[in-house]
């Protein structure tokens, strides 16, 4: 059993490392699939489909890798909350590396038929597992090794790796967006996804020395932990997880940005695919600078102020941002992406590791944190399919997808605002102030039985 003298050593510089390159490694996996989505999978996947058809089942393809991310989030939660936050994001890592790797090798429908679309949906959700416990656990591990003054500026590396990955992705996707059809739907596309094993073993090296959270081996030490944790999570903080799911409709914003906006400018405006990458990439490095900064505000002034301000500045910019890519100007779109991406989606994006991971107490947070964005960011894995939906004809076609994309930033706003503040909690306190004491809530390993 661990002793108080045997307890690591907080590590939050070293925590949100671990999370930033775990989460570039993870992020730019999963987002090179959104690009390749939008670019080149419904030529290569589903040659058969009329064009727009061919989008759909592609854009449903990138989905589909939604709905297996709650599947993940109660596996990687539990095991999370048993045996502590830093194995089990060595596994997520390793899995997510080794879809995309596999994605990279896929033969194409011309090669193998319906097999080749079938093995490509498998390895998504492959992807999806991963993803799930990876933002929540990294948020977590960060959380738990930060000093309690300094949680949303070193959670909000973790977000930052998410962009990291996303830049990367679209750097490496730029010059191959660029090249010849033939040769891109050849073997063009495959790079980024290959390249992905190079980013995988870098984040490997840094996150296996990683060492566990202090507060985790505090509640094996004293408490235990729980050996069904998501029993203990629905019976007394289902209240924190309902708010998070609502709190993740925000998310919707991303998808927005890095899939829905590059097919609509490039398929409906003619704005060249270079420049709508080009475009997420300043977007990205002025968010790299911006996160931080909203979590060191967090830090000072609340969670809630910086989360609910940025989530309703997304509600109203939804609709001047999409009615000016209808512009085609590329400098246009690029300063309103910056506005609405980097500076006002960035505030709620840079505060959610550390205002959802401090709704929970350690021994369910792992599970708390996954479940509940998991279910939320269903609504941002869906939004391009549904936005290709409903997305009219003209310059007023953007409406229906700007009306959805406000709804759901208001719910996330409203759900923000029934939370408790946390930014001065301590972290041992936190999730305790509002569910009963767990002396009752079921079995326990490593600690006295309930």
């Amino acid at each position: 059993m661990t002793t108080t003298h045997d307890l690591p050593a907080p590590a939050p510089r070293k925590a949100a490392l671990a999370s930033f390159m775990g989460s570039l490694v993870e992020y730019y996996d999963f987002f090179i699939f959104g690009t390749a989505s939008a670019l080149v999978f419904n030529k290569i996947f589903f040659p058969d489909f009329s064009s727009g058809a061919g989008t759909l089942a592609a854009f449903a393809t990138f989905g589909v890798a939604y709905v297996a991310r709650p599947v993940g989030a109660v596996i990687l939660g539990h095991f999370g909350d048993r045996i502590g936050r830093q194995r089990v994001l060595v596994f997520t890592l390793l899995l997510m590396g080794a879809s995309t790797f596999l994605i990279g090798c896929l033969p194409d429908y011309h090669a193998i038929g319906i097999a080749a679309p079938i093995a490509l949906v498998t390895l998504r959700l492959m992807q999806g597992l991963s993803a799930a416990g990876e933002q929540s656990g990294a948020s977590s591990l960060t959380v738990e090794h930060a000093d309690s003054g300094k949680r949303a500026f070193y959670a909000s590396w973790t977000l930052n790796g998410t962009q990291a990955g996303l830049l990367v992705g679209t750097l490496v996707f730029i010059p191959v967006a660029a090249l010849p059809d033939d040769i891109l739907l050849s073997w063009g596309w495959r790079v980024p996804f290959l390249f992905s094993s190079v980013v995988m073993l870098v984040a490997y090296l840094i996150r296996r020395s990683m060492p566990e959270t202090p507060v985790f081996e505090k509640v094996k030490d004293s408490d235990g932990v729980s050996e069904v944790p998501l029993l203990v999570l629905l019976r007394h903080h289902w209240r924190g997880l309902v708010r998070v799911i609502a709190c993740a409709l925000i998310s919707v914003m991303s998808t927005l940005f890095s899939t829905f906006a590059l097919k609509y400018a490039t398929d409906d405006f003619e704005v060249s695919k270079s420049s709508m990458l080009t475009v997420s990439v300043v977007a990205n490095l002025v968010m790299l600078v911006s996160q931080p900064l909203w979590g060191l505000a967090s830090d000072r002034v609340g969670r809630k102020p910086v989360f609910i301000g940025g989530a309703l500045g997304c509600a109203v910019l939804a609709f001047p941002y999409l009615a000016l890519i209808t512009t085609g100007s590329f400098w246009v779109i690029l300063i309103a992406t910056v506005i609405i991406q980097s500076v006002v989606y960035a505030a709620a994006n840079a505060v959610w590791p550390s205002f959802y991971a401090e709704m929970f107490p350690a021994r369910v947070r792992y599970s708390g944190v996954a479940i509940g964005t998991q279910l939320g960011f269903m609504s941002s894995g869906f939004l391009p399919l549904v936005a290709s939906a409903i997305l009219g004809e003209g310059t007023l076609g953007w409406l229906p997808v700007a009306i959805v994309v406000a709804v759901c930033s208001l719910i996330a706003a409203g759900a923000a605002s029934t939370a408790l503040e946390t930014n001065k909690t301590d972290t041992m306190q936190l999730g305790e102030r509002t569910a009963p004491t767990e002396a009752d809530s079921g079995p326990v390993l490593n600690g006295a039985p309930a």
